[in-house]
């Protein structure tokens, strides 16, 4: 049964190696997170580094969910902190490892952010994904309202430029 953990600075680094192959298998796999392949552990280790300096400074929340030991899944949460947006967070870079795909895994993730946004005091939350991607259809059943598209927005990881959705959902405190 998998489980659901919110890390700390101190669980992050010690789990620093799961969560480099988690991010390596979801570019490797053609998730448009903001990487290209192939994805170095050095390049996915820098970027894990700053996520766990967010953690630490509390602008970013960290939730992982592991089946057993393994790290199969994470999620993030961006939280503004400009004075005029502490109602607001961005959810970042769902990540569901292959090998633990179409089992419920991100309807989980997606879930558990939202309880954790909700407890940050957070109402609106906003994200961005490839369209015509499983990711899109997922956040549609969930209850997402699109707010628009941008054009050449991001790259695949093979380097292709592509549209971007914006989806964002209002939550009940």
């Amino acid at each position: 049964m998998p489980t659901l953990e919110r890390l700390t600075e101190a669980q992050a680094l010690a789990l620093l190696p799961q969560l480099v192959t988690l991010l390596q298998d979801a570019v490797n796999d053609g998730a448009s997170i903001g990487f290209l392949r192939p994805l170095s552990a050095d390049i996915a280790q820098r970027f894990w580094h700053g996520v766990i300096s967010d953690v630490n400074q509390g602008s970013r929340l960290l939730l992982i969910l592991r089946d057993g030991s393994m790290v199969v899944g994470s999620i993030q949460l961006g939280l503004c902190l400009k004075p005029n947006g502490l109602h607001r967070a961005e959810v970042q870079k769902l990540l569901v490892h292959t090998s633990a795909r179409r089992q419920g895994h991100a309807r989980l993730l997606m879930s558990a952010i939202e309880s954790e946004a909700r407890a940050a005091g957070r109402t609106l939350l906003y994200l961005d994904t490839e369209p015509d991607q499983p990711a899109e259809a997922l956040y549609r059943k969930l209850g997402w309202s699109v707010a628009g598209a941008i054009p050449d927005y991001a790259c695949t990881p093979d380097g292709r430029l592509h549209l971007t959705v914006i989806f964002f959902k209002k939550l009940t405190p």
